[in-house]
């Protein structure tokens, strides 16, 4: 196994442990009647005591209800989780030295509008992937577009200024303030199959945002 075979199956590796922490996450975790800092915190503790997760290469991101529509960057404030909210879980675990990026989207209760937003998620990065696919040398505005077109085809608002960016061993290469150079972004005009300041092949983590204010 080459040099860049050993990093790919690497960061495989974690995702496929991240999807078992938020496995974990929904079966033990999720529940109304808590506040989403508690829910922050206990993620947490579940990460360091089952997955030997130490440390987060970005903040931990809990949000529901409307504080689901706020901005990464914004810090809202807390709030107490609802029968019938819709909430979001977005974390950036780092098992061993090789970073994760994960988020997933929950339901609490049986609102048809709110489930028909999380069941679109996987079906439209799904198709996003497979456009990429088709044409990896694409630039990051370009499968910006494609999310966002396949958002609006479905119904939704595109509600993120990105739709991933880059991922590697801990810590990845150091993002220019541009917030656009490596970044799956509207001004993005590099080539995602341009390589890293280090030659290696650059991977993407690929984010499907999905908005509907009606909620």
């Amino acid at each position: 196994m080459s040099a860049e075979e050993q990093r790919a199956a690497s960061l495989r590796d974690a995702e496929k442990k991240a999807i078992e922490l938020f496995d974990e996450i929904e079966k033990s975790l999720i529940r109304p009647g808590i506040s989403e800092k508690e829910l922050n915190n206990e993620i947490h503790a579940l990460g360091a005591e089952r997955h030997g997760v130490r440390t987060h290469w970005h903040k931990r991101v809990i949000r529901s209800g409307p504080n689901t529509l706020r901005p990464f960057e914004d810090n809202p404030p807390d709030r107490i989780i609802q029968q019938d909210d819709i909430l979001i879980v977005d974390l950036g675990p780092v098992f061993e030295e090789w970073e994760a990026d994960f988020g997933r989207t929950f339901v609490l209760g049986n609102d048809p509008n709110k489930i028909k937003l999380r069941d679109a998620l996987e079906p439209i990065w799904i198709d996003v992937k497979a456009r990429y696919c088709e044409n990896p040398d694409m630039t990051g505005e370009q499968l910006y577009n494609i999310a966002k077109e396949a958002a609006e085809k479905e119904g939704f608002e595109f509600g993120a200024p990105i739709a991933g960016h880059i991922v590697g061993s801990f810590p990845h290469e150091r993002i220019p303030k541009d917030k656009i150079t490596l970044y799956i972004a509207q001004g993005n005009s590099n080539s995602m199959n341009t390589v890293g300041k280090d030659g290696n092949k650059r991977h993407w983590i690929l984010e499907i945002h999905l908005h509907n204010k009606e909620l």
